[in-house]
């Protein structure tokens, strides 16, 4: 590009690449962001399932553990902490990550418990 007194204008060539690339970078960023809040959210949906699962398996006098693995998808079988204490089923669950550390620091957990009747 020239000015007004004719000399060409230097370091805005590339500003346009510049500008897309980091564009880029930030839609791929929010979309990993997403990603991850969808899958955390769909984690705490199947670990309030295997929780009821586990309640519904200790009020009928089963071993509360297999029935909590029985109602997770199987990816999530080898991320999950099962706890009874008194009538209640904790389950803790891991959602999937991009990186291990992060997905310690997701951790979801679920609660259910009743009382045979």
């Amino acid at each position: 590009m020239t000015g007004r007194s004719g000399q060409t204008r230097v370091g805005t060539s590339g500003q346009a690449t510049v500008e897309a690339v980091c564009g880029i970078a930030a839609l791929m960023l929010a979309g990993l962001l997403c990603f991850q809040l969808l899958a955390t959210g769909y984690t705490a949906t199947i670990a309030d399932g295997a929780a009821e699962a586990g309640a519904i398996a200790l009020i009928r006098g089963e071993a509360v553990e297999p029935a909590v693995l029985e109602a997770l998808p199987g990816w999530a079988r080898s991320r999950v902490s099962v706890s009874t204490v008194g009538s209640r089923v904790k389950v803790r669950l891991r959602p999937p990550a991009l990186f291990a550390s992060m997905s310690e620091k997701l951790v979801v957990s679920a609660e259910a418990g009743g009382k045979p009747g």
